[in-house]
C-alpha cells in the first residue's frame, strides 16, 4: 500500500552536531536524491536547527528510509521511523508546537510550510503529502487561536521584555539599554526588534558583535566604556553579560540619577548578577533579577503545559479527520478509472447511435445535443449510488469490497510520479 513513512531526528534524542553530521548536502540535492528512487512517489525534507525531517510517499517507505539513514550514516539511537499514522499525529503536533523546545512557539509553523514550499518548487510532492501538510497548517492555526498555547513568555529573554512592558504600561517611545550581546542579550534584542521603541542601545565588550546584532534589528551599537552616559538617559536597562563582577554598581545608578526624577527600570538576566542589589535604596529605581523572571517564565509554562491538553484534543479531533479523509482518497482512483471505463463506452455507443440515425435521417444539434445528455445521465445514475458505496468502503476500510470491485472491471490502479 502506497502511505507517507518518515524519519524524524530531533532535539529529543540528538545533538546541534550529531543533527549536523547526519545532513549531507543541500536541501534540493537530497529532495532529488530521494525521489530519483524508482518507488519514492513523493518526498519532503524539514530541515531546522532543531530537527532533520524526512517524509517518502512509497510502498516501501520503511525499508527506504532505513537504508537511506544508513548510508547518511545516522545514529539508531537518535532516530525515529514512523508509519502513516505516526507520520501524520507527529505533522499535527509539530505544526502545533507541541514538538518543540518551548511549547507553543510560532517560528516552525513558517518554517514548515517555507520548506514544503522547496519540495513542491522541486516537483517532489503531489497529493497524499499535499493533503497532509494543508491539514498541518490547518490545525497549527486552529491550535493558536482556539488556545493560549502560544502566549506568555517562557525564555529569560522575552521575559524580561514581557516584565518591563508590565511594570511601566508599554514601551512605545522608551529608551532601552541593553548590555551584553551574547545569547541571552540577542534574545532580549529580538523579543524589543517588533516593539514601538524610540531606540534601543546595545552595548558589549566586543563592539563588532553589538553592531552585528544592532544592525540585524535596526538598533544602535555603543561602546562599552561608555554604558554609564547611556545609562542616564534609559528608561529600562537590561544587562545580560557574562562578567565576573557588578557591571553596573551603587556608585554608578546614583551618578545617573543625579540630574533626573523620573523612573528607571533595571532589570539583571546575568548569572552571576551584573547589578549591585543595593541599588533598590536608590530612589526612582526598580531592579528585578534573574529569580523573579523565572517565576514569571514557571507561570507562564505552567499555563502552555494547561492549553496544551486542549490543543491535543484539537489534534485528536483532525487527525479523525484526515483519516477518513485519507480513507475515501483511497476510493478516488478506483471511482476515477470505473467513470473513465464507463464514459469511454458511452461515447463509443453515442457515436453508434448517432451514427445509425444519421444513416435514416438528417440530425440537427438539438437532437445530437439530446442524445448526449442522455447517455450522460444514464451513466451519473448508473454510477452514483456505487460512488457511494465505494467512498463508504474505503472509510471503513473494507478493502475487500474495493479488491472485489477492481477485479470485477479488471481495474488497476497504480500510483506513479508526477514527471512533468
Amino acid at each position: 500500500m502506497t502511505e507517507i513513512s518518515s524519519m524524524v531526528i530531533t532535539h529529543a534524542k540528538a545533538t546541534v552536531e550529531e543533527m549536523e553530521s547526519a545532513w549531507h548536502g543541500d536541501l534540493e540535492g537530497v529532495l532529488k536524491k530521494l525521489y530519483a528512487h524508482e518507488l519514492v512517489y513523493e518526498c519532503a525534507v524539514l530541515k531546522t536547527c532543531n530537527r532533520v525531517e524526512i517524509y517518502v510517499v512509497s510502498p516501501k517507505g520503511s525499508s527506504i528510509l532505513f537504508h537511506f539513514a544508513k548510508e547518511m550514516g545516522v545514529s539508531s539511537k537518535i532516530v525515529e521511523f514512523y508509519d502513516h499514522d505516526e507520520s501524520l499525529m507527529h505533522l499535527l503536533r509539530l505544526a502545533s508546537g507541541l514538538e518543540s523546545m518551548i511549547v507553543g512557539e510560532d517560528q516552525i509553523l513558517g518554517q514548515m510550510k517555507d520548506l514544503f514550499m522547496i519540495a513542491k518548487k522541486v516537483g517532489t510532492t503531489g497529493k497524499i503529502l499535499d493533503t497532509a501538510f494543508s491539514k498541518a497548517n490547518h490545525v497549527g492555526k486552529r491550535v493558536r487561536t482556539e488556545t493560549r498555547i502560544n502566549k506568555g513568555s517562557v525564555s529569560i529573554g522575552s521575559a524580561a521584555v514581557d516584565l518591563a512592558e508590565e511594570i511601566l504600561g508599554g514601551l512605545n517611545g522608551k529608551t532601552v539599554l541593553i548590555i551584553g550581546a551574547g545569547e541571552m542579550g540577542t534574545l532580549v534584542a529580538r523579543a524589543l526588534a517588533h516593539k514601538d521603541i524610540d531606540v534601543i542601545y546595545i552595548a558589549n565588550r566586543t563592539f563588532e558583535r553589538a553592531q552585528t546584532l544592532a544592525n540585524e534589528l535596526g538598533g544602535q551599537a555603543v561602546l562599552y566604556a561608555d554604558i554609564e552616559d547611556y545609562v542616564k538617559n534609559a528608561d529600562v536597562v537590561i544587562s545580560a553579560t557574562s562578567a565576573p563582577h557588578y557591571v553596573l554598581t551603587k556608585e554608578i545608578i546614583s551618578k545617573a540619577m543625579e540630574n533626573r526624577s523620573n523612573e528607571i527600570l533595571l532589570i539583571d538576566i546575568a548569572n552571576p548578577t551584573d547589578i549591585e542589589i543595593a541599588v533598590k535604596e536608590i530612589p526612582h529605581v526598580t531592579l528585578h533579577n534573574i529569580d523573579a523572571l523565572r517565576v514569571v517564565n514557571e507561570r507562564n509554562l505552567k499555563m502552555r503545559m494547561e492549553e496544551a491538553k486542549k490543543a491535543e484534543s484539537l489534534i485528536e479531533e483532525e487527525f479523525a479527520l484526515l483519516t477518513a479523509q485519507y480513507k475515501q482518497q483511497k476510493a478516488d482512483g478506483l471511482i476515477s478509472e470505473l467513470y473513465g471505463r464507463i464514459y469511454s463506452v458511452r461515447e463509443n455507443e453515442r457515436n453508434r447511435a448517432l451514427n445509425r440515425l444519421a444513416a435514416y435521417h438528417t440530425l440537427g444539434e438539438i437532437e445530437s445535443t439530446v442524445l448526449d445528455d442522455l447517455t450522460h445521465s444514464i451513466v451519473n445514475k448508473i454510477l452514483a449510488e456505487p460512488t457511494k458505496v465505494l467512498r463508504n468502503a474505503a472509510e471503513h476500510d473494507n478493502e475487500e469490497l474495493l479488491d472485489a470491485v477492481s477485479k470485477l472491471f479488471n481495474i488497476t490502479v497504480k500510483k506513479e510520479k508526477n514527471n512533468s
